[in-house]
């Protein structure tokens, strides 16, 4: 262990520390001769692929459930609805992006079809669509200008394909392949870039009262082919969900988990970003990543979580929930414990009868955004803050606001201890710490103490995973001293970003 040093944060020019090794990819096998020390090591060095990164980064996207259930106030369609029903008579897709936007979020996901069949767009595979209805004299387009307005607004635009269909006669035989996929290449070529494509696994029983076997693998390879920046989510190959719709991730939430079918034949002929396949392991488990699971699987894969919560009770507009929006302080937890919880947070917001996001919800995004943007301004340490550690490497970077810049430690040293001092009492309650996921996710234990001038060190916050952003929440604490201490690392442990807040 070298001696501590101690210095003046900012006054040499950063750059960024590069430690990422020219082999890092999303994934890697374990070999039957592999020690547990080798799986560790070679754990740490699983790294998201380009498309995943630019996802994570994201941290706020927002899901808009609008179609035929909007008009009947029921969650899930019965594929009998008639098309004519459908007429939101002040549609306005410019109101729904500016309104997320200003709630901080980054990107949309919109149901093009839910299980109900019924199409926003003019598809040529079915008459269940608004085609058929009176919006816009049969000329409308929902999907056309959600996307137009991402576009115009720089927000990512994503879409949710529903694999069951309540409606379509072919739901249940091998021709249904077929028709999902031609729907499938009307959305991704007709309407720009894509960034994101949303399944989940509803089977149901179809109009024939069989139920389907979906060819995910072809449906895969289509949206890479098509949509190559496009991440591929839920039922997918990128992303996974987090087993909850209650905003709620897991205390211990790792982005490298164990699969049981990586095809070494496939990896061992084509690159990272044509690999496709959804990981096979367990998805709904307290911890999905520890050492022990790690040591009885035959790969690795970067597969992160997404957590999924709807602003109002349902996930469809009903006007009777319009007293029941979450609030501002609601969504700021949930913040906390999903983007906080090393997720990305898709918060439903529905669209009413009219077309347009509700008063209610347009007024709770708002307040959301002021609050979160409040919170974090303020942030410790900062560019006069003293700072020890004594076994540091570029330990500046933790304080420069350069997500690409990371502290590490010296080869081989998987813990350290990290001294801060404010010049005097402040009182913080929220702790946030990012790894820098481009070089692994590493650190399994941590703990943040301050220093009490008749107890001496004591600790107010604790915590396992961090990966690409943790936050914790504590009882409120007023001191001058603060350290982080990284009490365990698969190899060393990297730290983008570190800050304490207060949260009145």
């Amino acid at each position: 262990m070298s001696k501590i040093v101690s210095f003046t944060l900012g006054c040499l020019l950063l750059i960024p520390f590069l430690g990422v090794s020219q082999t890092s990819s999303n994934y890697t096998t374990i070999d039957s001769t592999d020690t547990p020390q080798e799986i560790i090591r070679k754990a740490a060095q699983v790294v998201p692929s380009e498309r995943q990164l630019r996802w994570q980064k994201l941290e706020l996207t927002a899901f808009f459930h609008f179609g035929i259930n909007t008009f009947t106030n029921k969650e899930w369609g019965e594929g009998n609805e008639n098309p004519e029903i459908f007429n939101p008579t002040n549609f306005d897709a410019e109101q729904w992006i500016i309104s997320v936007k200003n709630g901080g979020f980054k990107q949309v996901i919109l149901t093009a079809k839910h299980h109900d069949g019924f199409c926003l767009w003019p598809t040529k595979t079915t008459t269940h669509s608004v085609a058929i209805s009176p919006w816009r004299s049969g000329k409308g387009d929902v999907v056309k200008e959600v996307a137009d307005a991402c576009h115009k607004h720089g927000i990512g635009f994503g879409v949710y394909l529903s694999p069951w269909d309540r409606n379509a006669s072919c739901y249940g035989t091998d021709a249904y392949n077929d028709f999902f996929v031609n729907q499938l290449t009307e959305l991704l070529t007709q309407y720009g870039q894509v960034d994101e494509v949303w399944f989940d696994g509803a089977c149901g029983e179809g109009p024939n009262g069989k139920k389907q076997v979906y060819d995910f693998m072809r449906w895969y390879a289509l949206i890479r082919k098509l949509q190559p920046q496009a991440v591929i989510a839920i039922m997918a190959p990128d992303i996974r969900w987090v087993g909850t719709e209650t905003g709620m991730g897991r205390e211990t939430e790792w982005s490298v988990i164990p699969t049981s079918n990586l095809d070494l034949s496939a990896i061992a002929s084509q690159s990272q970003n044509n690999v496709i396949f959804k990981p096979k392991t367990d998805l709904m488990g307290n911890i999905l990543g520890s050492r022990e699971q790690l040591y009885a699987a035959n790969g690795l894969v970067w597969y992160p979580a997404e957590t999924d919560v709807s602003i109002r009770p349902g996930w469809f507009y009903h006007p009777e929930e319009d007293s029941k929006v979450k609030t501002a302080e609601e969504l700021m937890n949930i913040y906390l414990t999903s983007v906080g919880m090393n997720s990305v947070l898709l918060l439903n917001i529905p669209p009413n009868k009219e077309g347009l996001i509700a008063p209610e919800d347009v007024q709770s995004l708002q307040a959301f955004a002021q609050l979160k943007n409040k919170i974090f301004s303020e942030k410790f340490p900062d560019k006069s803050t003293v700072v020890s550690c004594e076994n540091g490497v570029n330990i500046r970077a933790i304080a420069d606001q350069k997500y690409e810049t990371y502290f590490t430690t010296n080869k081989g040293d998987t813990t350290t201890i990290i001294e801060f001092d404010s010049k005097g009492p402040r009182q913080f309650n929220l702790l946030m710490i990012q790894e820098n996921i481009m070089v692994g996710q590493r650190i399994e234990h941590f703990v943040l103490e301050y220093f009490d001038s008749q107890k001496g060190w004591m600790p107010c916050a604790e915590g396992t995973t961090v990966g690409y952003k943790r936050i914790i929440k504590f009882p409120e604490v007023s001191a001058s001293g603060f350290r982080l201490k990284i009490l365990s690392s698969r190899l060393e442990p990297t730290i983008s970003e570190f800050g304490l807040y207060y949260w009145k």
